[in-house]
């Protein structure tokens, strides 16, 4: 090393008052001592020089051999750095940042060590308070390689280079030296002027600071943390500029991977909360469905044919039909829509419902479909699927206010398979395509969130896409959103293919309904509800088939009817009631009098951990006919 560059180090040691850097012996005594020390510590050069290091430890610290436990593990592992107490002249303490560098001669003996201190006393007291803030610099000198460190003279160009330079940005000193440092920055950073900038702040005001993207030798990008101090002679003379810069490539990734898996999991939490609460919404609004549609459905028939009265009543009913599809649709989104899974055939599907579909987008909307030729049948549930797919049409109709084209269209494609898992079956693609006016960015991002729709007040219930994302997910598959501002919309359901041995599942229009057998003329029943509302209607509806009812308000009291020995044909019980669900008290009653057939009404077609999966269901809300179709099914011997 030159002089001249002897002279510059030295300038740049001397410059920085905000670290303590000094030299040490093999033994640990003060060799040098700079203005950063001389602040820091309160002794002057003389008071220090030949004095061992270890006056600055804590009287603790020195007891328990922290000073030589330094020294020794810088010469064997060629570093040592920790933060903690030290002792200034006047007797205070400051929390340092302390960094030990060994110092070989050419021969490999050891000459000494370069220590570099910094006071990080208001820093830790911020952390202990926020627990939060990191250390924001690091001041590295030339052993030091986690940081870029050299020199510029004062017009930007490069006069000494570091091991953590070569190291960062790749340049070894013999490429690099005379270079002017703008060759680290972007092209475009170099066309705003940005390094010029950096030089003229630090000129005008000390130092210039920043985080930004430069450029290695091989032409890769890397974030950088850059520092600017000016270095100036003791006349005030602009000698150049020292340089820090720290690669942080990593911590920005990192946290920038830890805000993306914080987001996921929020997102992944309120999507798991909102289905919880549609499915327990869900719950409660069956049972009051079944209350309103069963009362309805028994003043029907017992009030005279009055013209005058009898819309009003229909009115009724189709409202609160319209309620159940709702509640339908809370059900699809929460995952609790019970599906009948079977090998469904797509063109069979849609040309089931084209008719119907065609009255309702109306005349201005032209469908189409394109159907790939010998598709396979997907694994779905056909009631849910029609559902799904008027769902979807009418989105699009609703986004042609000035008609259009709506094309349905299904192919196959092949599922993605780790190749360690057994080939995965497929999927077929069935889409809903629009020549509407398409969404933005914002509105795709949101447009399967529950609750969310553009469209006016009481045009829609924000449930329709969350509900075939329901029907999808559950089916195994997968729903797909494409979508731009003015130029359309296209919503695809990634349907698995069912097993060619899967029996198939028609259409529900085209599925003749099967003659039940007939009841006797009067069962007896015992039906058990906590809900008064809902116990009241199953016995009107019971007693209007002819039946004889008896009614329990929970499983305890159901149990102890059947104690005393009456006979039933048949119970027919809720499943969500406190203390004893109707699963729960099913198994009971089979375990007491296995041959007594058990009926489970539930406001949840999917019951927690499989609960009364081999009994007869009869999903809520339902209506005489449906009371009297599982009737004739469960007793024995029907």
């Amino acid at each position: 090393m030159t002089a001249i560059q002897d002279e510059r180090y030295r300038l740049l040691v001397d410059a920085i008052t905000d670290y303590a850097i000094y030299m040490l012996d093999p033994e640990g005594r003060i060799s040098s001592w700079n203005p950063g020390a001389e602040r820091f510590k309160g002794y002057r050069e003389p008071e220090v020089l030949g004095h061992h290091f270890s006056r600055f430890y804590t009287p603790e610290d020195r007891a328990r051999g922290l000073p030589a436990t330094a020294l020794h593990r810088a010469r064997t592992e060629g570093r040592f750095e920790n933060e903690g107490w030290r002792v200034r002249k006047d007797g205070s303490r400051f929390w340092a940042h302390v960094i030990i560098d060994p110092i070989w001669s050419s021969s490999g003996s050891l000459l000494g060590f370069a220590k570099i201190t910094r006071d990080l006393t208001e820093r830790r007291q911020a952390e202990l308070e926020l627990k939060s803030s990191e250390q924001k610099f690091q001041l590295l000198v030339q052993a030091v390689s986690d940081y870029a460190i050299y020199m510029l003279d004062p017009t930007g160009h490069i006069t000494n280079w570091n091991s953590g330079a070569q190291r960062i940005k790749g340049y070894s000193a013999e490429e690099i030296i005379g270079s002017h440092f703008s060759r680290f920055y972007t092209e475009e950073d170099r066309a705003s002027g940005l390094p010029e900038f950096g030089l003229e702040t630090a000129r005008r005001e000390g130092r210039f600071e920043k985080e930004g993207t430069r450029v290695r030798k091989d032409g890769s990008r890397f974030l950088a943390q850059v520092t600017i101090d000016a270095i100036r002679d003791e006349t005030g003379e602009l000698l150049g500029f020292a340089k820090v810069t720290h690669d942080i490539t990593e911590k920005v990734e990192a946290q920038n991977a830890l805000n993306r898996a914080r987001e996921e999991l929020f997102q992944a939490q309120k999507m798991e909360a909102i289905g919880q609460l549609t499915g327990g919404i869900a719950h409660d609004f069956n049972n009051l469905l079944m209350a309103i549609l069963g009362s309805l459905e028994i003043l029907k028939k017992r009030l005279p044919d009055d013209p005058s009265m009898m819309p009003l009543l229909d009115n009724a009913i189709q409202g609160a039909d319209r309620g159940v599809a709702l509640i339908q649709r809370m059900l699809a989104y929460s995952r609790r829509q019970d599906l009948h899974l079977a090998a469904v055939d797509i063109p069979s599907v849609v040309a089931g419902m084209m008719e119907f579909v065609q009255r309702s987008v109306g005349a201005a909307i032209q469908i189409q479909t394109v159907f790939e030729e010998g598709l396979p049948a997907v694994l779905t549930d056909a009631v849910q699927l029609e559902t799904a797919l008027l769902n979807l049409i009418v989105n699009a109709r609703d986004a042609m206010p000035n008609g259009g084209t709506i094309t349905i269209g299904a192919s196959r494609m092949q599922a993605p398979a780790d190749p360690s898992e057994p080939r995965a079956p497929g999927l077929l693609r069935l889409s809903v395509s629009d020549t509407g006016e398409g969404m933005d960015e914002e509105t795709l991002e949101r447009a399967a969130t529950p609750f969310f729709t553009t469209k006016g007040v009481g045009k829609g219930t924000g449930l329709g896409l969350s509900m075939v994302q329901g029907l999808v997910e559950q089916s195994g598959g997968k729903l797909l959103i494409e979508s731009r501002k003015g130029k359309g919309t296209t919503i695809s359901l990634l349907l698995p293919l069912a097993h060619p041995t899967a029996s198939s599942q028609p259409s529900p229009e085209a599925t003749p309904r099967q003659a039940l057998p007939e009841l006797p003329a009067s069962l007896k029943i015992l039906a058990v509800d906590d809900d008064a509302l809902v116990l009241m209607n199953t016995t009107l509806m019971l007693e209007d088939l002819g039946h004889q009812v008896v009614e329990a308000f929970n499983g305890a009291k159901a149990l102890e009817v059947l104690e005393k020995g009456e006979r039933f044909d048949l119970v027919l019980t809720d499943h969500s009631m406190p203390k004893m669900t109707g699963a729960e008290l099913a198994t009971r009653i089979q375990e007491r009098w296995p041959s007594l057939p058990v009926v489970l009404a539930t406001g949840y077609a999917e019951l927690p951990s499989g609960e009364g999966g081999k009994l007869p269901k009869l999903s809520k809300p339902f209506s005489q006919s449906q009371l009297a179709e599982i009737l004739a099914l469960t007793l024995p011997g029907r």
